[in-house]
């Protein structure tokens, strides 16, 4: 199972959902329990799960990472944030009819006529790494944040609206830095989080701040040749915790999100052992990874190929996975971020 083309499946166009449903909590949810399926609504996840089990969130916030400008040469450009580095500099895609080099100076477009001016001073593979040259604001990165747009998902196909501005948050981000939302935690409205805590089930959080990286294509056929993006992830040490208590007490981690995946297995990569993390990973999970920390998932439906349907298949098994998908496109599930979501128990053989 290491071909690209083991993690494919058929999705309709129509099936990719453009917009959030009216309520957070109105979202159906598949649980996906080995060969078993049953099809369920978010409002039914308290039952689903036992008093005591604990749930993983991720509280960042997603920014607006999307701004347009022009290079001062002359010529159109869109810049997506990535990240801002620890150095203060900003990493960015940027689109355009020629890429910048090393030294073109860009001018970017703020709300009500504000502007600055940035360098591009180099390049990082698809990405360019850039510096304010105006003291206007403290950082090119402060004026990206204060002017941008919320940078909807290349496969929702229209503008961001005001409406995107909320829903395209968590009801629980807090902590700034991501340009995409943690989708699975989407579903959670205050409601549905009363509802969790009344059954006795608790909840943590983490923080990684997903990347524009999360939308890549794995771009080679040899799965095992795909080099996972960076992503910054924090697991403090209550969170450490608040989850080996909940295991001492014999409850189950539910991690909400592949980005809490990857936090908490990357947090105990190193020996095993769960500990307190804050730095760069680029954990790959794929069939044959073992799960140190989560014991179930909760997440939405992944695009074809993607290395978070590999994620997926790694915990479900691949099998499990691609039939549970299959049927979601029988039973006409909304997909990706504003889509549904499943409920994934661990497969049997991880590795089918």
């Amino acid at each position: 199972m290491n071909q690209l083309s083991d993690y494919d499946y058929d999705l309709p166009g129509e099936l990719i959902a453009q917009a959030p449903l009216a309520r957070r909590r109105d979202s159906r949810l598949m649980l996906v329990d080995g060969e078993t399926r049953l099809h369920q609504m978010m409002t039914d996840l308290p039952a689903l799960l036992m008093p005591g089990d604990r749930l993983v969130f991720n509280n960042t916030r997603v920014i607006p990472a999307r701004v347009f400008g022009h290079k001062l040469t002359g010529g159109k450009l869109e810049l997506m944030l990535e990240r801002i580095t620890d150095s203060g500099t900003v990493l960015a895609k940027i689109r355009c009819s020629k890429s910048p080099r090393p030294g073109t100076k860009i001018k970017l477009h703020g709300k009500e006529g504000a502007s600055i001016e940035a360098i591009v001073s180099a390049r990082h593979d698809d990405l360019f790494e850039l510096e304010g040259t105006a003291d206007a604001y403290q950082s090119l990165g402060q004026f990206i944040e204060e002017h941008g747009d919320i940078p909807l998902p290349p496969y929702i196909n229209r503008l961001p609206n005001e409406a995107d501005s909320e829903r395209y948050q968590t009801v629980f981000a807090e902590h700034p830095g991501a340009v995409a939302a943690p989708t699975a935690g989407l579903h959670f409205d205050s409601s549905l989080l009363a509802a969790l805590a009344e059954r006795g089930i608790d909840h943590s959080f983490v923080t990684l701040h997903v990347g524009a990286g999360t939308f890549q294509p794995v771009r080679v056929d040899d799965v095992s040749k795909h080099v996972m993006h960076a992503e910054r992830a924090e697991v403090s040490q209550k969170t450490v915790d608040d989850i080996k208590a909940t295991r001492t007490a014999g409850g189950r981690i539910v991690a909400v999100g592949t980005t809490c995946v990857r936090s908490l297995e990357a947090a105990a990569a190193s020996n095993g052992e769960l500990s307190a993390f804050n730095d760069e990973t680029r954990l790959f999970i794929t069939p044959g990874f073992q799960f140190k920390v989560i014991d179930a998932l909760v997440t939405n439906f992944h695009l074809p190929q993607s290395t978070l349907l590999m994620l997926v298949s790694a915990f479900a098994g691949r099998n499990n996975a691609l039939n549970a998908y299959r049927e979601a496109v029988q039973e006409r599930y909304r997909f990706f971020s504003y889509g549904d979501a499943m409920l994934v128990c661990p497969g049997t053989d991880k590795g089918v």
